[in-house]
């Protein structure tokens, strides 16, 4: 096949970008992305169109794929989560947003009359699929940290306790990484009697290592989640943006039809999916290990723990969720909230301490804060 090189000038722009990409990622501490991984082993499998078309489960008429390692990631999730044995099933999505898609389609296939509950707190993109699925729901109050005020939710269901109820549950809020006490809700649904209910959790950040916390935050399917959804790209880390839903087996089923044209079923929101973010998943679960991901969950709530302390020592009223690797904090100087990507929510930016994140960043930043304010009280 004839070759073709890029022009000079479009070679100078791939340049430019790679420099600028360099100096940006290195500088960044506020968005939940990790960044310390390294997939150069994997990367002959770019030279494939790697495609896991339909059920992960289910095998193609197209071959080109990455089955087999997406349903031993799948299955590692399964056994984090504590899914019900022989009743789970799930697959490598494109992000956290489509996971919680996932999450409520099947919740409105279940209870279509239901009503979905979710707090202030919750991210942008979940109002969005509720339109997409033209669901009712009532957003809940907030407690100062974040998470769900229980008692408004309590009184809430009260009010509409002849609708089924569909709670979605934040296992780390976008802002303050707050987690919502999946107990502690399903406990209200007993006390009120709500037989037809149904429990997502967005675990998009927080649900990634929260099993390796210890006492263990009420999250997973054993506290009375049906679904989760986890960011694949955020504690995990890829080049690619993906993520992971877990759900019950017998709650897909519901939706499930043969596809003749692919061979599988259309059990997924996307009919053709990146077979390559399942490959990159895999690597780092087979690389890592339980103890590898417990070791970067500790990692990072001990940088979070300095970054508090570090900010309150200047006079910086920092803080942070239990358990969290989420550092809150008043707005900073302008040229110090860009240089880092701080995110600005009402005032209040944050510091998320993922596994790539070193003490050394956090002095680095914490110098910068105080000489822009020596500079500003100067001027």
């Amino acid at each position: 096949m004839e070759q073709h090189n890029l022009s000079a000038e479009n070679a100078g722009k791939l340049k430019d970008l790679m420099e600028r990409l360099t100096a940006d990622s290195t500088l960044m501490l506020g968005y939940p992305v990790s960044k310390d991984f390294d997939y150069a082993e994997l990367s002959e499998f770019l030279n494939f169109p790697i495609n896991n078309l339909g059920d992960p489960f289910v095998a193609s008429t197209y071959n080109v794929g990455t089955r087999e390692m997406e349903r031993e990631v799948l299955e590692f999730f399964a056994e984090l989560f504590r899914a019900p044995v022989n009743n789970w099933w799930g697959y490598v999505t494109n992000g956290g947003s489509e996971g919680n898609l996932y999450g409520l389609y099947l919740a409105r296939e279940i209870h279509p009359k239901g009503m979905v509950y979710f707090s202030q707190a919750t991210h942008y993109s979940v109002q969005k699929n509720l339109h997409l699925l033209n669901m009712s729901n009532i957003v809940i109050r907030t407690q100062a940290s974040g998470e769900i005020d229980y008692d408004d939710l309590r009184d809430t269901i009260k009010m509409n306790r002849h609708m089924p109820v569909i709670i979605f549950a934040n296992i780390g809020t976008t802002m303050t990484e707050a987690r919502d006490d999946v107990s502690k809700i399903k406990k209200i649904l007993q006390d009120l009697a709500i037989q037809h209910y149904y429990i997502h959790a967005d675990g998009a950040l927080s649900g990634s290592y929260s099993a390796f916390i210890n006492p263990r935050p009420a999250f997973d399917f054993a506290d009375g989640a049906d679904s989760i959804a986890i960011s694949g790209h955020k504690f995990i880390g890829s080049p690619i943006p993906c993520g992971v839903v877990v759900v019950k087996k017998n709650n897909r089923d519901r939706i499930a039809r043969s596809v003749s044209y692919t061979g599988s079923m259309d059990t997924t929101i996307t009919g053709s999916r990146n077979g390559h973010t399942p490959l990159f998943l895999w690597y780092m679960i087979k690389k890592l290990g339980l103890e590898g991901f417990k070791k970067r969950a500790l990692h990072s709530l001990e940088v979070a723990a300095y970054a508090e302390i570090k900010l309150k020592e200047i006079g910086i009223n920092a803080w942070r969720n239990p358990d969290a690797i989420t550092v809150n904090l008043p707005e900073p100087a302008e040229q110090v909230r860009v240089k880092w990507q701080l995110a600005l929510e009402n005032g209040w930016c944050h510091i998320i301490c993922m596994p790539n994140v070193t003490k050394d960043q956090i002095d680095q930043l914490v110098a910068e804060i105080v000489e822009s304010s020596v500079m500003l009280s100067v001027s």
